[in-house]
């Protein structure tokens, strides 16, 4: 058997859209199955696509431009997409973009040299105190001490908060309130919004309309789009399409040709 994975993607509604195409342009042959997964079914009309980061880096350009203070994006520092985007509004728009020690480790952990470092020029490292206790506690002295070639300290940011953007993360909340950072700032959500409607981030909501910071929401799904999971399955023609990750299963009949439905967790054969 010969079986293609299709899942979320950040090839589709990501940066990397070029390695989508070449994919459509050259697929793999005689597969027998095809696991499709359906994320974007029922969330995004069927004739519409998610924003590309291309999008969501002019989004992000102009947001920093409007903004007197300090620019905090929530976003995952493991969407590396996003950080990308990130950091290239931060350069349109003369900022440098603060990552905190965990950040700069997972940047580094790619092994992707072409990927925002910490020791970048336009790159800052800001280590919060609930970070300096987690360093000092379980000895990361050594991992502290590589990536801290450009790190900043609180009054940096309190001083010239217009020239910085920070990959923010729940626990900047109390160095920044109390290191008084906080005046013009602007918060950008760049995560699911599911998240924030089930209260993961009630916390955040709290200290947002505590200290006066407006929300502004800039995010794109890493799933494909109906458009584009119509185009793969044309280009690789499988001999049957299973649906996956998705809460639609009965739609893709529909939809594609050769659809077989199965139960989660239940053993079946090709």
């Amino acid at each position: 058997m010969r079986a293609c994975i299709h899942r979320g993607s950040k090839e589709i509604g990501g940066s990397c859209v070029a390695l989508f195409e070449r994919l459509i342009s050259n697929p793999p042959k005689n597969i027998d199955g095809l696991l499709l997964e359906g994320s974007s079914l029922g969330r995004v009309r069927d004739d519409k696509r998610f924003p590309t980061e291309k999008d969501i880096e002019a989004l992000l350009t102009h947001a920093f431009r409007d903004t007197e203070g300090l620019a905090l994006v929530h976003a995952s520092a493991q969407n590396i997409d996003r950080v990308v985007s990130i950091f290239r509004a931060c350069r349109k728009t003369g900022r440098k973009l603060v990552v905190d020690l965990y950040a700069a480790a997972i940047l580094e952990a790619t092994g992707n040299r072409n990927i925002p470092q910490s020791n970048w020029p336009d790159i800052a490292l800001f280590v919060p105190q609930n970070q300096r206790l987690k360093i000092k506690k379980n000895g990361c002295f050594d991992l502290l001490k590589r990536h801290s070639s450009n790190r900043i300290f609180i009054k940096h940011l309190r001083n010239e908060p217009s020239k910085f953007t920070m990959l923010f993360r729940p626990l900047h909340r109390s160095d920044l309130e109390k290191g008084r950072c906080l005046a013009g700032a602007l918060y950008v959500y760049s995560q699911w919004e599911g998240y924030w409607r089930r209260g993961d981030f009630d916390i955040v909501k709290d200290w947002l309309e505590r200290n006066g910071i407006p929300r502004l929401n800039i995010h794109t799904s890493g799933h494909a789009s109906l458009i584009e999971l119509k185009r793969m399955v044309a280009a690789i023609e499988p001999r049957k399409v299973i649906p996956i990750h998705t809460f639609l299963p009965n739609r893709y009949s529909a939809i594609f040709p050769n659809v077989e439905l199965h139960d989660d967790g239940e053993i079946w054969e090709v």
